[in-house]
């Protein structure tokens, strides 16, 4: 029969919940073989290391070019595959953007795209014709500072600036930035997979700092 009116000293654990305990007369409580079903598995334990939240700017990190100077919008896709000004003039990005940002994907790392470009449809159609718009969780695309456009992202996504990556090819941004806390990495030839593992260690090594 059913044991009544008592429960074993270890109720609430795992292992108890699953199982059904009998009783054998005036004997110790047993346990009856298990019947249940399997157990679900248990949640990967969270990362003990702060996951960081990367943002890029556009200009000279994505593509070789101002947006709003050495090219001129609107751009298109032409039959030949290939993203094109409104003259004609060929487009692209530097070689190994799409590697890296599918690699941020791999990795669970949200991406902000920015810039402080006037050119701001211009840019975002750039995204969306290169097929990058679907990496980018956040954009803060227009005119003004830095500092503005990260104080805008953490208030949006609540993201502390500690946690923040920032990759730009001006000096004076990373400048800037790095005041506010922000992991700053300059780029010199566009963004690339060891552009990325750089700013990733550089990362890593500022958390493990008391």
């Amino acid at each position: 029969e059913r044991a009544a009116g008592r429960r074993p000293p270890w109720r609430g654990s795992r292992s108890w919940r699953s199982s059904i305990w009998v009783r054998d007369g005036p004997g110790e409580l047993r346990r009856a073989p298990s019947f249940s079903r399997p157990r679900r598995p248990l949640p990967r334990p969270a990362r003990s290391e702060p996951e960081p939240f990367l943002r890029p700017p556009a200009d000279y990190t994505l593509w070789p070019f101002w947006v709003d100077t050495h090219v001129d919008p609107p751009f298109h896709r032409s039959s030949d595959g290939a993203v094109r000004d409104r003259r004609g003039q060929a487009v692209r990005l530097y070689p190994e953007v799409p590697d890296v940002l599918q690699r941020l994907q791999d990795l669970n790392v949200p991406v902000a795209a920015a810039s402080r470009t006037g050119e701001i449809e211009g840019a975002n159609q750039l995204l969306e014709l290169f097929d990058l718009d679907r990496y980018f969780v956040h954009r803060e695309i227009y005119p003004g500072s830095k500092v503005t456009h990260f104080e805008r992202l953490q208030q949006k996504t609540g993201v502390v600036f500690s946690q923040m990556i920032f990759f730009d090819d001006e000096k004076r941004n990373i400048v800037d930035v790095s005041k506010l806390g922000v992991t700053c990495i300059h780029v010199q030839n566009g963004m690339s997979l060891q552009t990325l593992s750089e700013g990733l260690e550089t990362f890593a090594k500022a958390q493990a700092m008391p």
